[in-house]
């Protein structure tokens, strides 16, 4: 059996000089404002990989208010994530991101984030693939006043036997 899942995930920009995308630390004017580390790639993997399996939502394995997440590094989370998807029978496949912002641009970073949420994972890297575009100027998005991620997951069913 395979399983389709989809993720989403947003944040305002905030005070900071960096974002994390995929578990690496991209240099930036601005941070973004999150409970954990705000990684909008992994977060919205997470919630595909969770959905695909059946398992909920991020939200409901890392609650927002639950201290012991507050600046998570949200590799250590979907290794977890891992985990959960694992317990009920079913292993990732493949996933396809797509970031969604104006800034910051991260052509010079696409290997190492794939490289990155490969390794968090535990997946070939040729099993992760990144797109980025821009809202063209359209919206919250598009005025630079945050950052977006969007993952689609294929998850297959492992055998027991």
């Amino acid at each position: 059996m395979m399983r389709i899942g989809s993720g989403y995930d947003v944040h305002r920009f905030g005070t900071g000089d960096h974002v994390m995308l995929g578990g690496v630390r991209i240099p930036h004017a601005r941070g973004v404002v999150a409970h954990s580390d705000g990684d909008v790639l992994l977060h919205a993997l997470m919630d595909a990989m969770l959905g695909a399996a059946g398992a909920g939502d991020i939200g409901q394995h890392f609650p927002p208010g639950d201290p012991r997440y507050r600046g998570a590094d949200s590799r250590d989370l979907v290794r977890e994530v891992v985990r959960i998807v694992a317990g009920r029978g079913f292993a990732l496949e493949n996933c396809d991101l797509t970031l969604v912002a104006e800034v910051p641009r991260i052509a010079a970073h696409r290997d190492a984030i794939c490289a990155s949420i490969a390794a968090a994972l535990g997946i070939e890297r040729a099993r992760v693939n990144l797109k980025a575009t821009t809202a063209e100027g359209l919206g919250a998005l598009g005025r630079s006043e945050g950052i977006a991620g969007q993952a689609i997951v294929l998850l297959r069913e492992v055998d027991s036997a």
